[in-house]
């Protein structure tokens, strides 16, 4: 039987069955969900009052949304516990509101629970046979399971061993497989993880009991896996290599050396959604069993990242110890690539698409060929006439930049980024473009489909003319690059300059395409385009090109995918960035005296040997496009980038919105950039700078924070960036000039959304989305709780399960529970609660020192045209050089803060009232899922003040909504 529950994606229900409560399995069958809940709801509402066809369509959608979440969190098939379907049902019921027939639900379980109770045997008297791998069954062990889990929770006090087995034995029945014996354990433990973070990590655990089962062929305990990996070890790299998976040149190491640095301890770190995302989409496999450790994938990854060195096996061990100990993580197509085969490792292309229709397609091609190998894409097409522009060769008129738009946007879907992920590009467009105002509808869902790209980005490529325009109310004009070319490759004043020509030619009827617009009504519509569609994204060329240290031998046309990367382009040269992570939490020690500070030698090790890891991508890399080969290894840019700038906050007591934060902002980052461009320097030394060194700004002693200044003469009063320095710059413009620099540039911080996943920590710098909810991802669903405050919580006696209820009930947030102290309040404050200023604020502290630039999403609550037209304008004015997603709170979202903020925290804990507080603690935390993709809107919370009409309806989505995007390409 086959399911709709989507008409892209039937399900197969073949694959699933239920487990009843007496251990027999029985098909599962989506219509007796529909009988219960049907049941339910008439012994609320009674038969005399419902309405068939309301309660009909209740159900029946209901019905659907609880087989989707079942679905979802076994996605290969398997056995459901009826308890577990039950779980699912009550989920539903107060996800869509209807509290008091969950209640009445609940109450009912209650009661079938107890009856049952009074007269069944205990389930120990029950013989559950399992089958091994082999093919022979024994009985199954109860004390050895008792064990693994005893295991899997040692130093772990919080964890409940016992509720975990009676609920894994629940899932068992006679004949089950022993791998399903730990999903139970694995399910069990999961289910848990929002009572407290332990669960997490002994989830986790579990899990890598798991993997050792499904790889080495045999339970093998935590504590014997150091002896079993030096074994394991060379056995996998031979194995991956006859599998024509490695590099052959990875047999020639001394692996008996390397896997004796092994560290296996190290496997027990992983919390469980970092290590359930690697098993799943990082560990190698041969027809879909996987044959990689994660010990062994760190080593592997290091071991094709030190090829070239002198040194190899000791680099290796320097780069495995950075990787595994989670103080720094290379980028996503490292991590999947290096070592491999065709190790392609770079994460960002950067391309100009040319003005002909040879150099279009050219384009798209390199595209689809970068996009095969994993690389996130970011194309500047400014360059290509307007519409209505003069074709010379067939005197017609051209259709403009649109129409191949489309044509890239399907590439992307077509070329999927080798079968791994979704293929993902943005193309750039500068504002002058007459094309631009089509350019900014392009992710809308109304119009001609054909002139619409949803399944790609799009970015504002901003002039500071432009915003100078807007400032001053003025007019703008827009042209067609046919008429003007030189308007792509100037910026500053001299883009000024030669703009103001044109628009004098203009005015005398000299150009063919040119009209006039308010640059004020242009502002508008980008930024109800961006409230409505969540793009164009806004971007600013100056700043990216005044203070770019390679001005000298071109112009940065455009970013990246995620808008930190900031590197020329041009016909010849397409740009590559390598990244990868430090994890700035990992670097944090508290002192004696109980304040905190970064460890300055740990982080400098750390930062050391992470630049020479990506300095070794370089040559290592495999380059789909010959003329990216040639600009990396001109140019040898990276981009070094953080993660975990929150977790660094909420260690530290500190507010997101607070000077304390920017402060942190200010000195965390000049420490990360002092110690980057120091390495790039050794590295230099040691092998020589980079070819296009001479006439940069590096080799003028023009430092990136030096080059504010430059942005300052070129733009005028339009310029607010503090410019507080602390440590020896004197010191590294000597060295500079003394041995030069290996890299052209150094720093970037991108989205890491999937390796700060990995790691446990903040995704780079983002602040808290939520302090409790569900995270949905290609590997399940996956419960977040916030470790931070739960440790405050319970160091001041506040965490318990109405805690944990309300958070669910105020959407993870504590701002409106009574109980929790206005300072964790501020600390705790979540994304939305945080005034976008600060989040400004703070990356312009960061951006002074960084040579490239960062992605910063904007997250505001209760949007307006003033409110955005405020914050993109402080954005510009605080020298940003990019921004990126805008994230916005829904009134839908919003509804529930409108209560005292009091409600739950009445609910009583004795006698009778027990079973409400079981049902507070199932409600509906929010789901979060992927791709940018704009749904039905909500009603806007209140009708736009006369200014504030450029607002458009409210559809900006968030990590729990369903087309919420996490930036995956840059990692």
């Amino acid at each position: 039987m086959r399911y709709m529950s989507n008409a892209s994606n039937p399900v197969d229900f073949g694959k699933y069955h239920t487990i009843r409560r007496n251990g027999s399995v029985v098909a599962f069958e989506p219509s007796k969900i529909s009988v219960a809940l049907t049941k339910a709801f008439l012994s609320v509402l009674g038969r005399s009052d419902a309405t068939p066809s309301s309660v009909h369509s209740k159900v029946s959608v209901l019905t659907e949304t609880v087989v989707v979440g079942l679905v979802r969190s076994r996605p290969q098939g398997g056995a459901i516990h009826i308890e577990d379907i039950q779980d699912q049902v009550e989920l539903a019921l107060m996800r869509a509101g209807e509290h008091d027939v969950a209640r009445s639900y609940v109450l009912y379980r209650e009661k079938r629970a107890a009856a049952r109770e009074s007269h069944r045997d205990a389930l120990g008297s029950t013989v559950i046979n399992v089958a091994k791998a082999d093919g022979s069954r024994a009985p199954l062990d109860v004390v050895a399971l008792r064990a693994r889990i005893e295991l899997a929770a040692s130093g772990l006090h919080e964890v409940d061993v016992g509720r975990i087995l009676t609920d894994t034995l629940k899932n068992l029945y006679d004949g089950i497989r022993e791998h399903e014996v730990n999903t139970s354990a694995i399910m069990a433990a999961r289910a848990r993880i929002e009572i407290d973070p332990a669960y997490n990590l002994a989830t986790a655990r579990l899990l890598m009991d798991d993997i050792r089962l499904e790889i080495l062929g045999e339970s093998v305990g935590a504590l014997q896996m150091q002896a079993r990996y030096a074994s394991y070890f060379p056995e996998f790299i031979h194995s991956g290599i006859k599998a024509e998976l490695l590099d052959e040149r990875l047999a020639t190491f001394d692996l008996a050396k390397l896997a004796g640095a092994i560290k296996a301890d190290r496997d027990l770190q992983f919390g469980y959604l970092g290590l359930q995302t690697l098993y799943d989409r990082y560990f190698l496999h041969i027809e879909d069993k996987r044959i990689e450790m994660p010990q062994a994938f760190f080593m592997r990854v290091a071991m094709g990242l030190a090829l070239n060195e002198k040194d190899r096996e000791a680099r290796a061990v320097e780069f495995y110890d950075v990787l595994s100990t989670f103080d720094f993580m290379s980028s996503t197509p490292t991590l999947f690539n290096s070592g491999s085969r065709r190790s392609q490792l770079s994460s960002c292309y950067l391309t100009t698409i040319a003005d002909d229709l040879a150099g279009i397609y050219e384009g798209i091609k390199e595209n689809a060929l970068l996009s095969k190998f994993a690389g996130g894409l970011g194309n500047d097409w400014t360059k290509v006439r307007a519409m209505g522009s003069w074709i010379k060769g067939t005197n017609g008129k051209s259709q403009g930049v649109v129409p191949f738009l489309k044509v890239v946007n399907d590439t992307a879907v077509a070329v999927n980024q080798g079968g791994k992920r979704k293929g993902a590009v943005c193309a750039y467009l500068e504002t002058w473009h007459a094309d631009i105002e089509e350019f900014l509808e392009l992710r809308k869902n109304v119009g001609d489909d054909r002139r619409r790209t949803h399944d790609m980005n799009t970015a504002n490529w901003i002039p500071d003319l432009f915003m100078k325009r807007v400032f001053d109310d003025g007019e703008w004009t827009l042209f067609s690059p046919s008429e003007c070319p030189d308007l792509h490759e100037v910026y500053g004043k001299e883009f000024e300059k030669r703009y103001q020509a044109y628009e004098a030619k203009a005015a005398r009827g000299e150009m063919k395409v040119a009209r006039k617009i308010s640059a004020k009504t242009l502002w508008r519509k980008m930024l109800a385009m961006l409230f409505e569609t969540g793009h164009p994204w806004l971007t600013f060329k100056d700043p990216c090109n005044i203070r770019s240290p390679q001005q000298h031998v071109g112009v940065v046309h455009s970013s990246n995918l995620c808008t930190e990367i900031t590197l020329n382009t041009s016909d010849s040269e397409i740009a590559v960035c390598n990244l990868g992570s430090v994890n700035l939490v990992a670097h944090l020690v508290q002192k004696v005296d109980g304040t905190w500070e970064l460890d300055e030698q740990k982080l400098k090790r750390t930062v050391r040997v992470a630049m020479r890891m990506l300095d070794n991508v370089i040559d290592i890399n495999y380059y789909p496009v010959e003329k990216a080969r040639t600009s990396n290894l001109n140019h040898r840019p990276v981009g070094l980038g953080i993660m975990g700038f929150q977790d660094c906050l909420q260690a530290m007591r500190v507010p997101y919105a607070s000077e304390a934060a920017v402060e942190f902002a200010d000195i965390s980052m000049e420490m990360v950039a002092y110690h980057a461009y120091w390495a790039s320097t050794e590295l230099a030394d040691e092998r020589g700078k980079y070819p296009s060194f001479d006439g940069s700004l590096w080799s003028q002693g023009i430092l990136p924070h030096d080059s504010v200044a430059l942005l300052a003469k070129e733009r005028g009063a339009y310029l607010e960036v503090d410019d507080t320095v602390r440590m020896d710059w004197d010191g590294l413009r000597k060295r500079i000039a003394k041995v030069g620099m290996r890299n052209s540039n150094c720093l970037a911080i991108a989205p890491t959304a999937t390796i700060s996943n990995i790691i446990g920590v903040s995704a780079c710098i983002e602040p808290t989305y939520q302090n409790l909810y569900v995270k949905s991802n290609l590997s399940g669903e996956f419960t977040v709780v916030n470790d931070y405050l739960v440790r405050e919580l319970k160091a001041r006696g506040l965490w318990d399960s109405v805690m944990v209820a309300d958070l669910k009930y105020f959407d993870g947030s504590v701002g409106n529970i009574d109980r929790v102290p206005d300072d964790l309040k501020a600390v705790f404050a979540n994304a939305f609660e945080i005034a976008p200023t600060w989040l400004i604020q703070a990356a312009s502290r960061r951006q002074k020192w960084i040579d490239q630039a960062q992605s910063l999403n904007i997250y505001i609550k209760g949007a307006s045209g003033k409110v955005l037209d405020e914050t993109y304008k402080e954005a510009w004015l605080r020298g940003l050089k990019t921004t990126y997603y805008l994230r916005t709170l829904g009134a839908t979202a919003a509804e529930k803060s409108t209560g005292n903020g009091g409600e739950l925290n009445a609910v009583p804990v004795h006698g009778g009232a027990h079973q409400a507080t079981q049902l507070a603690a199932k409600a509906p935390a929010p789901t979060a899922a992927v791709l940018p993709v704009p749904v039905a809107p909500p009603v806007p919370q209140a009708a736009p003040e006369p200014e504030d009409d450029i607002v458009g309806p409210a559809c900006m989505l968030r990590p729990g909504d369903v087309g919420f995007s996490e930036c995956e390409a840059c990692q």
